[in-house]
């Protein structure tokens, strides 16, 4: 059986690429999480425990916050960088550094294939396959959500369908926290009119008062 690496985050659409890899494609799954900053201790732990009960043979956790933080947050501080004076470049800047790593990974064991679960509708694809044609040399890549055009409820049925029955609360939306930033996508961000319900967040909101944040630099010797 050949080596897919796996770019795995435990969300529903990653959890259905192991699945999907390990039974439909016949390949040994080596699920990675690349940490920038958006989980926790804990947190890791069980994503990788989700990894193994999925099956994939192996899970590894790559702590690129150090890095990811001095190759790129600082310089986005100093230049109070955002896209249209208004949203800050977090997941987008994370996903090139977690599509490094990933590939690293995928060299490092001689793995075949490198996978990721972005779906053909946002710019994350764009991101990982820009990063995997790049640096991975003779690496193939597979996209098995956008390949097959698939919604969320059809991932949840094929997880049912082959003994993977948990509970997926949020699975109607795709949530990204990091070191720079949190996202949330769903139904209503793929409209101009529709708001996102305050649930939809991972945390709620609990303050509505501007805060102003004086921040310093000294130049090391």
């Amino acid at each position: 059986m050949d080596k897919v690496v796996l770019a795995f985050s435990g969300g529903l659409d990653t959890s259905y690429c192991v699945k999907y890899l390990t039974q439909e494609k016949q390949l040994k799954v080596h699920a990675v999480l690349v940490n920038t900053g958006g989980f926790t201790a804990a947190e890791i732990e069980t994503i990788g425990k989700r990894a193994y009960n999925l099956g994939a043979v192996t899970f590894q956790a790559v702590d690129a916050v150090r890095n990811y933080y001095d190759q790129c947050v600082r310089y986005l501080v100093y230049g109070n960088v955002l896209r249209n004076n208004t949203y800050p470049l977090s997941v987008s800047a994370e996903r090139m550094f977690q599509a490094i790593a990933v590939v690293k990974y995928a060299q490092e064991i001689d793995a075949k294939y490198v996978a990721h679960g972005s779906t053909g509708a946002g710019n994350d694809q764009v991101r990982f396959d820009l990063v995997f044609n790049t640096l991975g040399k003779d690496l193939e890549i597979i996209t098995p959500i956008r390949d097959q055009k698939l919604s969320r409820e059809a991932e949840i049925a094929y997880l049912n369908q082959n003994g993977i029955d948990w509970t997926w609360e949020k699975a109607k939306y795709s949530i990204n926290q990091g070191l720079w930033g949190t996202s949330v996508g769903g139904e209503e961000t793929l409209t101009s009119h529709k708001a996102l319900p305050e649930t939809a967040f991972p945390s709620q909101l609990e303050q509505s008062e501007p805060t102003l944040v004086e921040l310093q630099f000294c130049v090391e010797s």
